[in-house]
């Protein structure tokens, strides 16, 4: 039986980036099997778990998408008002993927060679959607002034309500692309059945 398997994260388009760079890298976990089918099954035992719940259940999925943002803001307080000059992201996307333990025959090592390339794929999707949502935060976050606000707090405020808003639309849209992906017809679901059954 074929293990239920998701790939899990985020999209958005390819951004324009100003003068920062995300930091992208890859992870492998190891995977059993000298076969397709063994192959697929090792991923359903051994793959990163989402969705995990207070007891640390979840479900197993092929690859994951992470990411670690952080800022330098300069929030500049001007008269009675704050002005956030600038916002500098660090971000850093780790791209989990599968990698067999031992080598493959030829023939296998090819249909895992196509497989491997379309998750990668499928994740630098999620993974541009990631990097434009940041540049969506500094397009709004350079400049932003709030009057009187010599504290700088409802700057802060404004500024944490609208990412709220921009989070959730990302994750939407991630849940939105990776349902059309495993749907009928769609890029994962075509890819495992190559793998599994060959073309």
């Amino acid at each position: 039986m074929k293990p239920a398997l998701l790939l899990t994260t985020l999209l958005f388009s390819t951004p324009a980036l100003a003068d920062w760079q995300p930091v992208e890298k890859i992870e492998t976990y190891a995977i059993s099997g000298q076969t397709v089918e063994a192959l697929y099954v090792s991923i359903g035992d051994k793959g990163p778990l989402i969705g995990r719940d207070s007891a640390g259940n979840g479900r197993r999925a092929i690859a994951q998408t992470n990411f670690k943002l952080t800022w330098q803001r300069d929030y500049q307080p001007q008269g009675g008002a704050c002005v956030l000059r600038t916002a500098r992201p660090k971000l850093i996307i780790t791209y989990t993927l599968p990698k067999p333990a031992g080598k493959l025959a030829p023939d296998v090592q090819a249909r895992w060679d196509a497989f491997a390339a379309g998750l990668i794929a499928h994740e630098k999707v999620h993974g541009a959607g990631i990097i434009d949502m940041v540049d969506k935060i500094v397009a709004f976050s350079t400049g932003l002034t709030v009057t009187d606000d010599p504290g700088c707090t409802k700057v802060r405020a404004e500024l944490t309500q609208y990412l709220d808003k921009l989070s959730k639309a990302q994750r939407q849209a991630s849940r939105d692309f990776d349902k059309v992906e495993f749907g009928p017809g769609g890029n994962l679901q075509k890819l495992i059945a190559a793998f599994l059954i060959g073309e």
